[in-house]
């Protein structure tokens, strides 16, 4: 049995008030979400000093980015469990569910008594509440893309797509924002002692409204269609060779997806601050304005690749930054001020919003209904454990083993390499009904 959604011609269908809605639950939600997991990314030095004292900086900024990449360690069993909720009983639930567990894991964070009050045990609950957040973020990212693409109409779900991968970066600009601002009003010393809990109390504070935006959304029509046709007994079960090949699929996707955002858009004000020795506040100002710029670009990308091909959008991103990267960062390095930080990550951010706007589509076109939730989830989150969450302190271990701030850039050229020449093998999806 087949449902009329998946067959009729893309031209005729048109976006509904409950598609709208859909994708501003989905949107906002994820907004709150990867403003919660990320905005410790920005803080990570301060957090370093309160739970990781040592008089070696650099140990201690390690171990507090190895906190940071703990959280995506429960990622894939968040993504399994909340993946196969999300098929079975639906992606709205599992929607409602991680986004109370963010927050609640988040204020925890903020709240946490430091190593100079209780000590080992001050890291020990830090690393429960970065696992907890990782829980929630392995089943929240690809059940909102699944959410928003499975509502989207033929024709547009590059475009709807889009605002998932819009609400990662705006979760990112308002973290970046809210630290810009305690940063510039906050003494030094202040925002060291207790000014960095307060991005994760005020994240903890802002979770009801999106829950109550969220709550407001229904089921999609492709998971409502698809829980019909097995009432039915009319849908064929899958054989499980082919949902693994789909699940390497995914993780092969999310290579340079998780690498280059995690080191452009979470770890870059640190990398400014420590190795081009930019002032913090004009840092989190400037990333802040290019984080901006490269959220007006998603939706744009997402479009042209409704237009273009998946394809011919997400190679021109894998092109550039393979060619590009190391010449950027050689230039930057050796004029390392403001101005040049910006055009670069201003420039980083349209380039790669070739690759994060048409991203959530592609990944959903992967998998049918069925399978789409737990698959992506899982495909994704391992790729993210394994590529993206370690990069922060991949990185800072690149440059004290090897002495020159630009050793990372050939850990994100490798990954843009692999991206470019897996995406080539992909089959163009863009005309096609959705599975």
């Amino acid at each position: 049995m087949t449902s009329l959604a998946d067959t009729t011609p893309r031209r005729e269908a048109a976006s509904t008030p409950s598609s709208k809605k859909a994708v501003i639950a989905g949107t906002v939600g994820h907004i709150l979400e990867w403003y919660d997991f990320a905005v410790y990314g920005y803080v990570a030095i301060h957090i370093a000093a309160n739970f990781f004292p040592s008089e070696d900086k650099t140990a201690s900024l390690l171990a507090s980015l190895a906190a940071f990449g703990v959280g995506f360690a429960a990622r894939p069993i968040g993504g399994i469990v909340f993946g196969r909720v999300g098929d079975t009983r639906g992606r709205r639930a599992v929607l409602l569910a991680t986004l109370l567990l963010m927050a609640v894991s988040t204020l925890l964070i903020g709240l946490l008594p430091t190593y100079g009050m209780i000590g080992l045990f001050a890291p020990l609950l830090l690393v429960i509440a970065r696992l907890l957040q990782g829980f929630s973020a392995g089943g929240e990212t690809t059940t909102a893309a699944a959410f928003i693409v499975e509502w989207a109409p033929n024709g547009k779900r590059g475009l709807y797509g889009s605002f998932q991968q819009m609400g990662s970066g705006a979760g990112l600009l308002l973290g970046s924002l809210t630290v810009a601002a305690i940063t510039t009003l906050l003494p030094e010393q202040a925002m060291s002692e207790w000014g960095w809990r307060i991005p994760f109390v005020i994240g903890g504070i802002l979770a009801p409204i999106a829950f109550i935006i969220r709550r407001s959304a229904h089921e999609t029509p492709k998971f409502n269609t698809m829980s019909e046709q097995k009432r039915q007994g009319g849908l064929a079960p899958q054989a499980r060779g082919a949902t693994f090949q789909r699940i390497v699929k995914a993780f092969l996707f999310s290579l340079f997806w998780s690498v280059g955002f995690y080191f452009f858009l979470s770890y870059m004000p640190t990398y400014a601050i420590r190795e081009l020795k930019l002032d913090s506040s004009t840092v989190f100002w400037l990333s802040s304005a290019a984080s901006l710029i490269y959220i007006i670009a998603i939706p744009i990308s997402g479009a042209a690749s409704d237009v273009i091909g998946r394809k011919a959008t997400l190679l021109i991103s894998c092109a550039v930054f393979t060619l590009a990267s190391l010449p950027i960062f050689i230039f930057l390095n050796n004029n390392p001020t403001t101005f040049n930080y910006f055009i670069v990550v201003a420039l980083i951010g349209l380039f790669f919003s070739m690759y994060t706007g048409p991203a959530a589509a592609t990944l959903s076109e992967i998998f049918p209904t069925s399978s789409r939730s737990s698959g992506m989830a899982i495909g994704y989150n391992i790729s993210t454990v394994v590529f993206g969450g370690f990069t922060p302190f991949i990185a800072t271990w690149l440059i004290a083993t090897f002495g020159t701030p630009l050793a990372p850039i050939y850990y994100v050229v490798a990954s843009a390499l692999a991206g470019g020449l897996f995406v080539i093998t992909l089959k163009e999806t863009a005309g096609a009904p959705l599975h």
